[in-house]
């Protein structure tokens, strides 16, 4: 390895020089180990966001929007209000944060809101792109929350639906007979969060197998230490993995 101010008087031949720090033993050398930090990738300070090292983020409350809420969301509001009667019983708070607008409505009433939404001519969200599951652990009574993405193709428009349960009854309707590409989506949420979907035609695990004991993307889940099924090996949990430097 040469450096272009390496060279010898005589012609300005190179001339060449062992890097600084480099061995005989090997091409590289990792550089000096640190002591491992709290936190993940050695972090002792507040920048770690992952939560191993202690940080605590304060949860920004949800709060009902007040009108005029802006955008389409107000015609989107009044429509429902309009075509569905049972709207103040249903829907518990209407949310409009970052630009996005979310109805919370109670989950025995999910599939008749979600069939309002499909149905009724002046809202026509034809198509369900996602439904997904949340754990509030320690920040709400109903830590289990099921969000749905809805999207009006005819409108361009987007809105999101949210139901809470506990994780003590976990229970609310399936939207599959509404929306058919809820089917692999809810058996996902029920597989990872252990959110059951009544009338689902098919709720079984997706990712885990059959017999796999427990919803993994519950908080309150065990973040390592599974067994894996291959010559007794196991994975150990995060933060008792080696520090990266």
């Amino acid at each position: 390895m040469t450096s272009p101010h390496d060279r010898n008087n005589d012609g300005g031949v190179p001339v060449p020089t062992t890097p600084a720090g480099a061995s005989s033993t090997a091409p590289a050398e990792y550089p000096p180990a640190s002591p491992a930090g709290r936190g993940m990738f050695g972090n002792q300070g507040s920048g770690d966001v992952s939560g191993y090292g202690g940080l605590v983020r304060q949860r920004k409350p949800i709060e009902e929007a007040t009108r005029p809420y802006g955008s389409y969301f107000d015609e989107v509001r009044d429509a429902l209000e309009e075509a569905y009667p049972q709207f103040g019983d249903a829907i518990e708070k209407v949310v409009v944060d970052r630009g996005e607008l979310t109805l919370h409505v109670r989950p025995e009433r999910i599939a008749e809101v979600c069939q309002v939404m499909r149905d009724d001519m002046s809202l026509r969200f034809e198509l369900c792109s996602s439904v997904s599951g949340v754990d509030y652990l320690g920040a709400d009574g109903r830590r289990l929350h099921v969000v749905y993405q809805l999207t009006s193709m005819t409108y361009r428009r987007l809105v999101r639906l949210e139901a809470a349960v506990s994780a003590e009854d976990p229970h609310l309707p399936s939207v599959t007979s509404v929306y058919p590409t809820a089917d692999w989506q809810e058996r996902e949420t029920y597989d990872m969060f252990g959110i059951v979907f009544d009338g689902h035609p098919n709720l079984t695990r997706i990712l885990m197998p059959d017999d796999w004991e427990g919803h993994p993307q519950r908080k309150d889940y065990p973040l390592g230490g599974i067994p894996v099924e291959y010559k007794g090996a196991e994975i150990p949990p995060p933060d008792r993995r080696r520090s990266y430097q």
